[in-house]
């Protein structure tokens, strides 16, 4: 099982549609608002240099935006 991790805060409509499409493809994941948790927002810049949400990150692949085909290949599943 890969480790997903999801940088998003609550009014992103495309960090829903991610968790939307990680609960529909029984895909366990980490969420941190970074609205409201600080630390993982300045995580989450350093790692992209952007505030830009959501980011994903797949074992270590860094993703910014949710792309449905991109996360479905990484994680070696239908999209």
């Amino acid at each position: 099982m890969k480790t997903v991790t999801i940088y998003s805060t609550p009014t992103c409509h495309f960090c829903h549609m991610a968790r939307d499409f990680f609960n529909e493809k029984g895909i366990s994941y980490i969420d941190h608002d970074v609205a409201a948790d600080g630390a993982k927002r300045q995580e989450m810049i350093q790692m992209t240099g952007q505030l830009g949400v959501p980011v994903i990150v797949i074992d270590g692949d860094i993703m910014v935006g949710f792309d449905r085909a991109r996360i479905a290949d990484k994680l070696g599943i239908a999209a």
